[in-house]
């Protein structure tokens, strides 16, 4: 297996003498004429690569004409599968972005569900950490950490909070609304076909754990006929954007169906990002002769470093309170 562990080579360049940067100038020139003529991969003929008609899939071979491309089909057709096949991998196990920060002590927002809560007045997630520590300092309990405004006083105040941001294109409020129908909690009523219309606008305006959820949803027929295929899709849209938990069904799912290899990729970028289940599953990995002794070793640096980078003494302090104040 590759290492994924994200180093980037560097390539150093020298000054050169006068030589070497004429047979530079040179290559580029020859880059530049070959980049300009295109062979159709049908007839033969050549011709000018700007004015030819690209495969729109794989983007490896040309046409004259959309006659030649339509001629070409068949036999490109297993070529460009593989090539679409390799292209989407790269996508989908590239290092995900990092998770965002807490608005107010600016470290990242912890992976815990529970540990980090929505405010339905400024729209912001907010750790339990900075409530925490909110409360102790001040001993407020019912106002918003981030922008100082009183709780709502009902649950129809909140939803109707929700509701405002929801106009305004707020993705998270979306997905929260989107739980409040999936639990038939805060007044709504338990409606999954609304909690996964909700969930798929919010995926769409940004949120990723809005795909994951959706994802479950197919997965195991929440409000929807079970559909293994598009719960992958969900899957996979929310992992290439961030969501560990995404990342680290996809590696169990992969396991399940015979694909170790797949399945070992998923679960070392989800331990990277500091998931201690995707750990676990790592160090099986290389108990099993999967993950190499270096890519264990860079799993386990990375998956501290993000852990340490995510702790905090309020959050500890929030933790062991386990959250005994009150929370909107």
């Amino acid at each position: 297996m590759a290492d994924l562990s994200g180093a980037l080579s560097t390539l150093n360049i020298g000054s050169g003498n006068e030589s070497n940067n004429n047979e530079e100038e040179e290559a580029v020139t020859n880059a530049e004429i070959i980049s300009t003529v295109a062979i159709c991969a049908a007839c033969g003929k050549e011709g000018s690569g700007d004015s030819m008609n690209t495969c729109n899939k794989c983007d490896l071979v040309k046409y004259c004409n959309a006659a030649c491309k339509k001629k070409h089909k068949s036999k490109h057709k297993k070529k460009c599968e593989r090539r679409v096949a390799e292209l989407y991998d790269k996508k989908l196990f590239k290092e995900p972005p990092l998770p965002e920060d807490c608005p107010i002590c600016m470290l990242p927002l912890p992976l815990a569900v529970g540990e980090s809560t929505f405010e339905s007045c400024c729209g912001k997630i907010i750790c339990m950490g900075c409530i925490y520590a909110m409360v102790e300092r001040e001993g407020a309990k019912n106002i918003c950490a981030f922008c100082r405004t009183p709780g709502g006083e009902s649950d129809e105040e909140t939803i109707r909070r929700n509701k405002k941001l929801m106009d305004k294109g707020s993705a998270y409020a979306c997905y929260w609304l989107a739980g409040y129908y999936a639990r038939g909690i805060m007044g709504m009523p338990q409606d999954w076909a609304k909690a996964n219309e909700l969930y798929l606008k919010a995926g769409e305006l940004g949120c990723v754990e809005a795909y994951f959820n959706l994802g479950s949803s197919y997965y195991n027929g929440d409000g929807v006929e079970i559909d293994k295929e598009r719960a992958m899709h969900y899957f996979e849209l929310a992992a290439m954007n961030g969501s560990v938990h995404a990342r680290y069904n996809l590696g169990v799912i992969e396991g399940q169906a015979g694909n170790p290899q797949r399945a070992c990729k998923h679960f070392i970028l989800a331990a990277r990002a500091g998931y201690e289940e995707a750990l676990d599953a790592v160090k099986e990995g290389f108990r099993s002769g999967i993950i190499t002794k270096d890519e264990y070793a860079n799993t386990l640096r990375a998956y501290q470093k993000s852990q340490d980078e995510m702790k905090s003494e309020m959050r500890d302090k929030a933790e062991k309170k386990q959250r005994s104040f009150v929370i909107r």
